[in-house]
């Protein structure tokens, strides 16, 4: 579904990425694991256009390097960003119609309203409340709501589990293996390295902006020797 390949990130004369390749297959979680600074962020900026970049980035067949932002989002990706990036003055609802800004099916996007205040009922209970006024695992459940709401075919969640309590991040990663586990492909970016490999099918491990290693996540899950170079959590 996403294909990279020699990809390379700039921030003016600093080049954050240095010629990255990786895959994402239809119906797969793969996970970008890495310390601070590794470049996974950067990876997550590029596919979606807001970062300067070099290579190829094709998806579905579609080479997306030079492409807009928005044409991106109706090619069918989608991102929850790191921090949350919460409309925090707008009501909890207002940021889920916020999420489905490129649809036109105005009945389409209130049934979805409805399937995520199912899915996530404490979100129904505050739909009207200001989403500054949630808690860190409320924000960040309604920061992938509104991600879903775009309808894609890739999610890229960025950092999910930052600043949460690991109860919470628990129930973060629970809710991302059961999107996964009805379809939803899904590329992660994560510091978490023991859960992120917990739900996922396959893992680049980044460091100074290039891949360090890669392979399914049970076999580098039990490298426990790489995982502590270059995550600190192993």
């Amino acid at each position: 579904m996403l294909d990279i390949r020699n990809l390379k990130v700039l921030y003016g004369p600093i080049e954050a990425v240095h010629g990255i390749s990786l895959r994402v297959e239809e119906g797969q979680c793969v996970t970008l694991l890495g310390p601070n600074g590794a470049g996974k962020s950067s990876t997550i900026s590029a596919i979606c256009g807001v970062a300067k970049a070099t290579g190829d980035i094709t998806f579905l067949g579609q080479d997306l390097l030079g492409t807009e932002i928005e044409d991106r989002v109706r090619a069918g990706i989608s991102v929850s960003p790191e921090g949350r990036r919460i409309f925090s003055n707008l009501s909890v609802e207002a940021n889920l119609q916020l999420g489905a800004g490129i649809r036109t099916d105005r009945d389409g996007i209130e049934a979805d309203i409805d399937h995520w205040f199912t899915t996530f009922p404490i979100l129904g209970e505050r739909r009207t409340q200001s989403a500054g006024t949630l808690s860190g695992g409320e924000q960040q459940m309604l920061a992938i709501a509104r991600a879903l709401m775009a309808k894609p075919k890739i999610l890229l969640l960025d950092e999910p589990s930052l600043g949460l309590a690991p109860r919470i991040v628990g129930q973060i990663f629970d809710m991302i293996e059961q999107l996964k586990s009805e379809g939803m492909t899904i590329l992660l970016v994560e510091q978490n390295a023991r859960q992120a490999l917990r739900i996922s099918d396959y893992a680049y491990l980044l460091n100074t902006g290039t891949i360090q290693a890669e392979g399914t996540t049970a076999t580098l899950g039990q490298n426990d020797e790489l995982m502590a170079k270059l995550t600190g959590l192993g």
